[in-house]
């Protein structure tokens, strides 16, 4: 109650000063942030909440949705596609490879690639069930546009054993399945 008739008695000059002194203030308070130590050096830097979100809610979508996603980030920062071999340099480094490779002990493949290359048409409604239930993640319109994209990656970098049963269970319902 003292401080309104102190400001009523107080001339307009002063007033505004003290106005500006207090906007002033606040935006220094506002301004100044604790200062932050840097992680060292082989530890990770925290990660903000709104960056962990995205990281969460890109690594739960499908490949699908993934795609999708791709196709829209491209065309909304006009990004252009990327070249699948770049333009020049490997025609010199071909023949080194190929004398390391001579060299050296031939590798056990441990990763494989399975791919749907085609499919009957007359069994596509149990391929596409068999999808859905397979691959994770999947309803029936995920697996229906799947199955129409054919030629697809149904999954990669999985172990021989686990090619070879989805390969099994995808071939029994019409589909024809490669492994690389």
């Amino acid at each position: 109650m003292n401080t309104i008739k102190l400001l009523k008695k107080m001339p307009i000059g002063q007033w505004r000063s003290f106005s500006r002194c207090a906007i002033l203030r606040q935006e220094v308070v506002e301004a100044a942030s604790p200062l932050t130590i840097p992680p060292p050096e082989g530890v990770d830097k925290p990660v903000s909440p709104k960056i962990e979100k995205l990281v969460t809610d890109i690594s739960n979508l499908s490949l699908l949705e993934v795609s999708e996603l791709s196709q829209v980030l491209k065309r909304r920062l006009n990004l252009p596609d990327a070249p699948v071999m770049p333009v020049g340099g490997f025609a010199m480094a071909a023949p080194a490879a190929q004398e390391e490779e001579e060299a050296a002990p031939k590798a056990v493949k441990t990763s494989f690639t399975v791919k749907m290359t085609k499919f009957d048409e007359k069994q596509k409604v149990a391929l596409i069930k068999e999808v859905k239930s397979l691959l994770e993640g999947f309803n029936l319109v995920q697996a229906k546009k799947f199955v129409e994209s054919v030629p697809t990656v149904v999954k990669a970098d999985i172990s021989k054993d686990e090619a070879e049963k989805l390969k099994e269970a995808l071939s029994k319902v019409g589909a024809v399945i490669e492994i690389d």
